[in-house]
């Protein structure tokens, strides 16, 4: 069993910044892909960046392509959003995942996905 607890999140005026960090316990860390999803108002859950067991391998959602960075501690067992330039349609509730194949992450929008965060809500203010 993993365990995932998001934190982070908060008011952030528009063009500001959050680290989002999520804190994995259980089962070994290293062994797992990570992703971080969101889900905006009235809208279904989106994937927004995910990175590969060892952190080398990143993919980002054009929305957020060169504004949010993807990392990871394996040491830690904790992966992390950085997200700059943030905008108002930010706004959401985010949520990480954890999966130990990394193209189950882009299937069906990791609802196959074999752990989830409660989520972190961000937002952001215009």
């Amino acid at each position: 069993q993993v365990r995932l607890v998001e934190s982070g999140g908060g008011l952030v005026q528009a063009g500001g910044s959050l680290r989002l960090s999520c804190a994995a316990s259980g089962r070994t860390f290293s062994s797992f892909s990570m992703a971080w999803f969101r889900q905006r108002p009235g809208k279904e859950r989106e994937s927004v960046s995910t990175i590969s067991r060892s952190g080398n391998v990143t993919y980002y959602a054009d929305s957020v392509k060169g504004r949010f960075s993807i990392s990871r501690d394996n040491a830690r067992n904790t992966v992390y959003l950085q997200m700059n330039s943030l905008k108002p349609d930010d706004t959401a509730v985010y949520y990480c995942a954890a999966d130990p194949i990394f193209a189950r992450m882009f299937s069906n929008n990791c609802r196959g996905c074999a752990y989830w965060g409660q989520g972190t809500q961000v937002t952001v203010s215009s």
